[in-house]
This record gives structure tokens, C-alpha cells and sequence, in this order.
């Protein structure tokens, strides 16, 4: 039983740390666009970065509050309403309201896992009434959120009027990091780690 609680702990801690990545990654992105650049949508059929984050928020804020003892898919929201753009006046305001809007989803989640205690994990939780443990509902997640983060990285890449920063690996440089990684001593650490160091300012 004690070792099924040390797993469960470095669960939560390994998925709490891989979302904290994602998020940053998704800023980092913001951070090297121009405000108006977020509200850009090619065609009809593409939804711009704003859309993006209006909907990753709807999401989490739909099934991360009284995620325990509520349907995941909550009355008051209104899916297709995220898909639509919501923003009025100049565009670093529209780009300060869809901070606000990111933000909000983000510290609902983050304080839903932040609440859970190792014994919950395989508490049966529902997502428009079909049942899911608390691991596979966070599992959910951990592969939707980082799939919309993808989008909002490529999409700026595309949009970028200069020279992209890169967030991860830099393009043609894989050589020097693996030497780097391979200089140093054996370690057991989330990789989130060293990858979050080079993220910050």
C-alpha cells in the first residue's frame, strides 16, 4: 500500500511538472508574436491562437471545477462559444483579456491538481457521463492540452515576422545537446527540469 502512495505521489508530480512545461511553452509562444498576430485566422476552417486558448480555458474551467463531484461537461458551458471571437478594442487589451482568459483556465487546473491527494487517483470521476478514473481523466488531458499547444506553437512559427526562438531543441543542434546531456553524471530527474531553466528569462 505504501508503495502504491510513493507511485501515486510521483505521478502527480511527474504530470503536474509536464503541464507546467506545456504552459510555458504555449507563453513562450505568445511572447514572440505581435498582439494582433494571436487574432489570426487563415481561413475559415482554422481557428487563430485566440480561438485556441478560449477553448483550452472553456475546457479546463468546465472539468477541473468540483471535478470530483460533478460532470466534467458542465451545464454553463458553452463549447461552441469558444470557437467564436469575443474580443473588442485594440489589439494589447484583446491580447490582456486573453491573458486573463489563459490564466484563469490554467489556475483552475493547476488548483484541481494541486487539491488531489494520492488516494484519489482511482476515484471514478465523469466526463459527459461516462465514468473515467481520476488518472485517466488527467491522461485525457495531458495528451488534449499539449495537442492545442502544438497548434498555438505552429501556427506561431508561421505567423513570426522574425527569427523564431526556438523553444526546445534549435534546429540542426541536436548533436551539441545530446553531448551536453551525455557530459553530465547519471541523474533520476523529470525532464521538465532543465527544459523550464532555459524557458525563464
Amino acid at each position: 500500500m505504501l508503495y502504491l502512495m510513493e507511485i501515486n505521489n510521483t505521478y502527480l508530480e511527474s504530470v503536474k511538472k509536464q503541464f507546467l512545461y506545456y504552459k510555458t511553452i504555449g507563453e513562450k509562444s505568445f511572447d514572440q508574436l505581435e498582439p494582433e498576430q494571436l487574432f489570426v485566422a487563415v481561413n475559415d476552417d482554422t481557428n487563430s491562437i485566440a480561438t485556441i486558448v478560449q477553448h483550452l480555458s472553456g475546457n479546463m474551467l468546465s472539468r477541473w471545477t468540483d471535478f470530483l463531484t460533478t460532470d466534467g461537461e458542465k451545464e454553463w458551458r458553452n463549447r461552441d462559444s469558444e470557437f467564436d471571437s469575443h474580443f473588442h478594442g485594440n489589439d494589447t487589451q484583446a491580447k490582456e483579456q486573453l491573458l486573463e482568459i489563459w490564466n484563469k483556465g490554467w489556475n483552475c487546473f493547476l488548483a484541481a491538481l494541486d487539491s488531489l491527494q494520492p488516494d484519489q487517483l482511482s476515484t471514478i470521476i465523469y466526463i459527459r457521463n461516462e465514468g473515467h478514473t481520476v488518472v485517466e481523466a488527467i491522461n485525457r488531458q495531458l495528451a488534449h492540452y499539449p495537442y492545442h499547444i502544438g497548434q498555438i506553437v505552429f501556427y506561431a512559427k508561421m505567423l513570426k515576422r522574425t527569427e523564431w526562438i526556438s523553444l526546445s531543441i534549435p534546429k540542426n543542434n541536436s548533436n551539441n545537446y545530446n553531448e551536453g546531456k551525455f557530459a553530465q553524471e547519471k541523474s533520476i530527474k523529470n525532464f521538465t527540469d532543465d527544459e523550464l531553466k532555459k524557458l525563464k528569462p
